[in-house]
């Protein structure tokens, strides 16, 4: 089950039954079982703060994973600035929808287990996020 809700921002326009249907597949891919996910779509300034309070940061991010799983049962609360998306997507030359599905899925990768801060492991990341957006785009659900 995923749940979705805003702070301080409009809620993103995207079908979230067939959000919620790709990231089952995706956590599935994986040997994971999608269970209870929380969105939250903020803006830049709820993220560092919450980027300082949590995990010591000082620095403007596009998702923060709290990671509540347990087992291959998927479960977390997932901090997306909608701000940082749309500079994000203006700065890669991508769509802000396509860079808004980009992120949605980093967070679930997250919960599956899969990490980007070490050496090597970003590209890992990367390839997960491009096969997650490939998968939404032959689902077509």
């Amino acid at each position: 089950m995923i749940s979705y809700q805003t702070d301080g921002v409009e809620m993103p326009g995207f079908d979230a039954g067939r959000i919620e249907r790709w990231l089952g597949e995706v956590a599935a891919s994986l040997g994971k079982e999608l269970r209870n996910v929380s969105y939250c779509f903020c803006g830049d300034e709820e993220i560092l703060k919450a980027n300082r309070e949590f995990l010591g940061h000082d620095y403007y991010t596009d998702v923060i994973t709290f990671d509540y799983s347990r087992g291959n049962r998927v479960s977390g609360d997932i901090l997306i600035s909608l701000d940082t998306v749309r500079s994000n997507a203006e700065a890669v030359g991508d769509s802000y929808e396509r860079e808004l599905r980009r992120v949605i899925a980093h967070g679930v990768l997250h919960l599956c287990g899969i990490d980007d801060k070490a050496p090597g492991q970003r590209e890992v990341m990367e390839r997960h996020e491009n096969e997650a957006l490939a998968l939404y785009d032959k689902l077509g659900i």
